[in-house]
């Protein structure tokens, strides 16, 4: 299946998904959604602008862009790289299991990043321990920076 066939399938099965949960997937929504499946690294909302310019020959105020990432960011379709402020979209976008907290492996040499699971028990072993400090922990979300397999070769 090539690329293409796979953007078009995985946007297909998000908007049967929208409309069945009352989500409003507009078409710049989508085609925003869209620019993040074509991409293989994580996009700043400024890079989608420049990227939305030249593939849908229309432009978009950079508030636009952070109203549509809001909006995928809740409907689960995106996650937000807190560490770089950018987006990429779910890898699991139209799996139908429950999914594992995601953590990010980012590359910070080629600035590929990898979505894996993290076991829900691990997750609630670091979470009671760090509330144990009286920290009170407002995101689950885990970022590691290294280098990935490919660009370890390099070196």
């Amino acid at each position: 299946m090539t690329t293409i066939n796979k953007i078009e399938r995985i946007l297909k099965k998000v908007e049967h998904d929208c409309l069945q949960s009352g989500l409003r997937l507009t078409k710049k929504r989508r085609n925003v959604l869209q620019i993040l499946l074509q991409e293989q690294e994580p996009l700043s909302a400024y890079d989608i602008v420049e990227r939305y310019k030249i593939t849908m020959a229309e432009s978009l105020s950079a508030m636009s862009v952070y109203r549509m990432l809001d909006f995928l960011l809740a409907a689960g379709l995106v996650h937000k790289l807190e560490t770089t402020n950018q987006y990429l979209a779910c890898s699991h976008i139209i799996c139908e299991h429950q999914h594992q907290i995601p953590q990010f492996l980012i590359c910070d040499q080629c600035h590929k990043v990898e979505e894996v699971g993290l076991c829900k028990q691990l997750l609630d072993e670091l979470k009671a321990s760090i509330e144990n400090t009286g920290f009170s922990l407002l995101s689950q979300q885990l970022e590691l920076h290294g280098l990935c397999a490919h660009c370890k070769k390099q070196e």
